[in-house]
């Protein structure tokens, strides 16, 4: 399959123009929309714009790029070529390399194909085409961003390309295409209503605090213009585009179809409707005796292990009270939201509970064995299953869920501003009580040792890190993180571990559940397609590729 820079999505166009080649090109058919009348309907174009909103992104990518970093294991074949990328067995030529660039051009290419025909119709009011305007070049912007963030340099796209241009258009330099993004965030917040703005039917269209978001991280991610993360998050914080606060619980966030659809903590997402548009990726996610079919995907210990007490301190200082043969007890309330352990006490959708018994040959008679944990087993590789975006209302077959999914939330900024702040070397204690501490009381800790502001007394650095791994487990933020702190070659580079069910000899009993590889040298970026390279001389590889 070509991806957008090729043929495939030109070819239709190519053979409606011959075709009209044999006739009166100014008689159009009357029978059935052409390109002279199709834009001419409003409906078509809130069709296109719709089209533009189903191709942001994929559940799967979300979820199974946990897999990619350190947080989870995934099982060979569970998905689009994960753990042959965590596992470092994999060439240039792997599919998902492929198929990534072509579904973030394939989006980029919807997005330029509206912007291009949008202003053909002319029975729209000007406004609102200027706002549907604005969402679709986020969108746009969107795409270039995910782009870059895996393959540096990339093609940028700012209108419909020709098949002449599909076969000569160059990689631009990533700071051109950071610079266009960010021209385009910031044309489009000028425009784009807050979320107090739009009426309720509207709710999960793209908003002013989202383009300031994305900017936000974009420039969080860039490393260099932590200032003007500070100034964008600040823009968000103080009121003035759009109310957005903490959701008052955590667990909620994620499983409260109410909770999870109208927060105030959200500023951008993918929006599901149960039954009619739905996500089935926890199927492979939660306990085999909760309706599962196979652990797919699995939490880390390392994951585990960076989970804080109630006092604050870390598992591994000595005074913090942690007891391995006890692990679970005093832990930072936002594990038992995240992640199942062995004796956890899971609710079923009709309020009744069960005990999930995971360690081998642990489980009571008349109780279920089938979650216990085995090599060869078609449970969790790691002894560990997902509770995060569990969705109690799920209908089957599987288990297919209604709950959006979270792309950018209000927890973000605070962490933004709060890893900025300290960049800076301006981290006080009133950040700490606007960021860490909030974040923290929002999850249940109540210790003075986990919510007074530290001081110097701590590594600031490496807590914000820290906090940032344990508020977005299992959003796919941990892979974006590990590059661009350049931390890879040193938690990519070793096992993952999973529960203390292990052989006692090796690594103290914990599961060795995956060996990880990870090349400074190359893996940084992913290399581009060959197939692209293929079919446009004037794309170049990544470096020691």
């Amino acid at each position: 399959m070509k991806s957008c820079l090729s043929y495939k999505f030109l070819l239709p166009l190519f053979l409606v123009i011959v075709a009209a080649s044999c006739k009166k090109l100014d008689l159009a058919p009357t029978n059935r929309y052409t390109e002279l009348t199709f834009w001419q309907s409003d409906a078509n174009v809130n069709n296109a714009l719709n089209n533009c909103y189903n191709g942001i992104y994929d559940s799967g990518l979300v979820f199974y790029d946990e897999g990619l970093s350190d947080n989870a294991v995934a099982k060979a074949g569970s998905a689009n070529g994960v753990s042959t990328i965590a596992s470092g067995n994999f060439t240039p030529t792997l599919d998902r390399f492929r198929s990534d660039w072509a579904y973030y051009y394939a989006g980029i290419k919807s997005c330029n194909i509206f912007l291009d025909n949008v202003d053909n119709n002319t029975t729209l009011d000007a406004a609102v085409k200027e706002r549907m305007k604005a969402e679709v070049r986020f969108i746009r912007a969107w795409h270039h961003f995910n782009l870059m963030k895996w393959y540096g340099d990339v093609p940028l796209l700012d209108h419909d390309v020709t098949p002449d241009e599909a076969k000569t258009i160059a990689r631009s330099p990533k700071a051109d295409v950071e610079a266009f993004i960010s021209s385009e965030l910031d044309a489009v917040a000028a425009v784009l209503p807050s979320n107090t703005q739009y009426a309720a039917a509207d709710n999960g269209r793209i908003t002013k605090g989202a383009a300031l978001a994305l900017k936000a991280r974009m420039y969080l991610y860039d490393g260099d213009k932590m200032q003007d993360v500070v100034s964008l998050c600040e823009q968000i914080m103080n009121g003035d585009n759009g109310t957005y606060a903490l959701a008052p619980d955590y667990t909620s966030l994620f499983s409260d179809m109410t909770v999870n659809k109208n927060s105030s903590e959200n500023i951008f997402d993918l929006e599901y409707v149960p039954t009619l548009r739905a996500w089935g990726d926890y199927f492979d996610f939660a306990p085999i005796s909760a309706g599962a079919r196979t652990g797919g995907l699995s939490p880390t210990q390392e994951l585990v292990n960076s989970y804080i007490m109630l006092n604050g301190k870390p598992i591994a200082d000595a005074a913090s009270g942690y007891d391995e043969n006890n692990p679970y007890t005093n832990r930072d309330p936002r594990l038992t939201a995240t992640v199942v352990y062995d004796q956890y006490v899971w609710t079923n959708p009709d309020g009744s509970t069960q005990i999930i018994y995971i360690k081998p040959g642990s489980t009571p008679a008349g109780a279920s064995s089938a979650n216990e944990y085995s090599n060869s087993g078609q449970g969790s590789a790691t002894g560990y299953y997902w509770r995060k975006y569990w969705d109690p209302e799920y209908t089957a077959p599987g288990i297919s869920s209604g709950l959006n999914i979270h792309l950018i939330r209000y927890a973000e900024v605070l962490l933004m501003y709060a890893e900025a702040k300290n960049a800076l070397g301006q981290m006080t204690e009133d950040v700490w009580n606007q960021t860490i501490r909030a974040l923290r009381s929002r999850a249940g800790f109540t210790d003075v040792g986990a919510l007074d502001y530290p001081g110097s007394t701590v590594d600031m650095t490496e807590l914000v890190r820290n906090e940032r791994r344990c508020e977005f487990a299992m959003e796919g933020i941990r892979i974006d993180d590990i590059r661009r702190w350049k931390i890879a070659e040193s938690v990519l580079n070793t096992w993952a571990h999973g529960a203390k069910f292990g052989d006692p000899t090796v690594d103290n009993g914990y599961i060795r559940a995956q060996l990880r590889v990870f090349d400074a040298s190359k893996n940084y970026l992913w290399p581009v397609p060959p197939t692209e390279i293929s079919l446009n001389s004037n794309l170049t590889q990544n470096p020691n590729y």
